[in-house]
């Protein structure tokens, strides 16, 4: 098998520009969780992060890379959310500016966030256009910086941060969990683990609905889906990333599924008995784990980056009265 194009020097060295410039998130245990799970699990609060969530660690890296020229023309994304609530933030800190394309049913907690971070926000629809597309021609039009949401190496290597510090603190870990959209947190945050050690077990989390990379795996190249229905939005994509996944066919051992229902469950028991507000992507590996779809013994020592918590307030209200 070929190396890996993105490497834990990669990682090391977006530690070293991150520094200083993001929250060095907490990694919190739960007794009652790992009670519930039969796991002694150890969360990676990504949803203490500045802008809510990882993403400012891929974004901020990638421009912090840009020669200076570059950077100043400012930068283009496309995102649901979180990633564009990232870019946002990382175009101000380094003061540039940035435009973002974003679905018309972006949560409007998220879209809020993008526009108060500075960013212009132009739509698209998720049924009938390529956001992709969408971005590429503004790119054109304007001479700014496309900053794709996870297949850029420099996004990868920023998002691996995250369990490079989350290993720092828990070394002997048995197991990895993150979940998986594009794969650009997981490809950085394998690439960290299976450098680290090459042993321990790497599990992927999706939603049932939105299975592209498990899909992908078994055939053993990219599928296409269709647009998604599920409550985790920001995992709402339709393949797995052309750059991201040879890394996730190199270093995971296996994908768990979720269903709705499950994420839903993990969201209330994070809020109410770990005291972590987690939005429902960012909660998929506590569902894995608390829904008993963990493919290891019981008592694993697992490792599970809460990847956000920018949940909309009327939705976290829904979740919580639930019965």
């Amino acid at each position: 098998m070929t190396a890996s194009p993105l490497t834990l020097d990669d990682v090391h060295a977006a530690a070293r520009r991150l520094r200083g410039r993001i929250h060095r998130t907490p990694v919190i245990a739960c007794q009652s969780f790992d009670d519930a799970s039969g796991y002694r699990v150890f969360f990676k609060c990504e949803n203490l992060q500045r802008a809510g969530a990882f993403k400012i660690r891929g974004a901020l890296n990638k421009l912090l890379t840009l020669a200076p020229a570059a950077r100043a023309r400012g930068v283009v994304a496309y995102s649901s959310g979180n990633h564009a609530q990232g870019v946002a933030l990382a175009a101000r800190m380094v003061g540039t500016s940035a435009v973002i394309c974003m679905p018309t049913d972006a949560p409007a907690l998220k879209l809020e966030a993008t526009k108060n971070y500075g960013a212009e926000v132009v739509f698209y629809d998720r049924q009938k256009d390529d956001r992709a597309a969408v971005a590429r021609k503004i790119v054109e039009e304007t001479g700014r910086v496309l900053v794709p949401p996870y297949d850029d190496y420099a996004i990868m290597a920023g998002q691996g941060t995250a369990a490079l510090e989350l290993f720092q603190e828990v070394p002997s870990l048995d197991v990895l969990l993150t979940p998986v959209g594009g794969g650009g947190l997981m490809a950085g945050c394998s690439t960290v683990a299976k450098s680290l050690f090459p042993g321990i077990a790497v599990i992927g989390v999706e939603a049932d609905t939105a299975n592209d990379t498990y899909l992908s795996l078994q055939k053993g190249e990219r599928v296409t889906i269709p647009p998604p229905p599920t409550i985790a939005d920001g995992i709402r994509v339709t393949s797995p990333g052309a750059l991201t996944f040879p890394i996730l066919q190199k270093n995971l051992t296996d994908m768990s599924l979720v269903n709705d229902a499950e994420i839903v469950v993990a969201v209330r028991f994070l809020a109410l008995r770990a005291r972590l507000v987690v939005e429902p992507t960012g909660a998929v590996g506590a569902a894995a784990v608390l829904a008993g779809k963990l493919p290891v013994a019981r008592g694993a020592r697992v490792g599970v980056v809460l990847s956000g918590g920018n949940i909309d307030p009327a939705l976290l209200v829904e979740i919580l009265q639930a019965k």
